[in-house]
């Protein structure tokens, strides 16, 4: 029986890729910072750790007590929404310090037994702002899209060892805590000369009828760690595949003018 970790946990796409791994069959390990056992189904292949991936000292603890691992899948992620030129640039870092910096701490930390087992998988979730752009989350997509840059590179060096790197690219999803959990931060950083232009945004949001749910991406994310091939994105949730299609579709454009 294979292995997964998924950080991130306590709700949205994290729980629900947890929860569709323990379906699946696999041992599961699900983090979050606050462990929250209820939430999970009750099993003795699914385990809840505590896991902060900003914390040097609760990695390591969370690597020993989750033992080999298969597949880290690493989702855990800080929402933010608001015009650039009013968010500090300490919120600025605190996006990066878990997007970016959580996600390459995890994969350091997993990456030598994978080595020396000459397999193991990583799969990191980014976003579908990376593959077209959206107002009002520039540091977030600049944290996402740094995610998408390092796993590209990944993948190449750890291919050598029999590892895999994946990316998967969620679409806008209303049914995460994605605006909850990043309330506090984000006061004030729609100033009053961006309401109107903001609200227009909102709107626009709000009249999406493909949005991506939590089911969506822990498919694409199942999809990605099993499959076989050198495949290095999947695109999760309609939304989500349309950009991917129409950037493919840009993609060919381009090659056919420049040859």
């Amino acid at each position: 029986m294979k292995t997964a970790l998924v950080t991130g946990c306590s709700s949205g796409y994290g729980l629900a890729i947890a929860r569709h791994f323990h379906a699946m069959g696999w041992r599961v390990v699900a983090t979050m910072r606050q462990p929250r056992p209820e939430l999970v189904p009750v099993s003795d292949s699914l385990r809840v750790l505590p896991l902060d991936v900003t914390d040097e000292g609760s990695i390591a603890r969370a690597v020993a007590a989750a033992g080999p691992v298969d597949v880290l899948v690493n989702n855990a992620g800080l929402g933010l929404f608001g015009a650039f030129e009013a968010t500090p640039l300490a919120t600025v870092r605190e996006i990066f310090e878990t997007n970016t910096f959580g996600t390459m701490a995890l994969c350091q930390a997993f990456i030598p037994q994978w080595r020396e087992r000459r397999s193991g998988t990583v799969v990191n979730v980014t976003s579908s702002a990376t593959l077209a752009p959206f107002p009002l989350v520039a540091a977030y997509t600049a944290s996402k899209a740094s995610i998408e840059g390092f796993t590209e590179s990944l993948a190449l060096e750890l291919a050598a060892f029999g590892v895999r790197a994946r990316l998967v690219e969620p679409g806008y999803c209303p049914d995460t805590r994605f605006a909850a959990n990043g309330a506090g931060r984000m006061q004030g950083l729609i100033p009053n000369a961006y309401g109107g232009y903001a609200q227009g945004v909102f709107e626009q949001l709000g009249n999406v009828r493909e949005a991506t749910r939590p089911i969506d991406v822990a498919q694409a994310v199942w999809q990605a760690a099993n499959d076989p091939s050198d495949r290095l994105r999947f695109a999760a949730g309609a939304d989500a595949v349309a950009l991917a299609q129409a950037q493919a579709r840009r993609d060919v454009s381009a090659a056919a003018c420049a040859a």
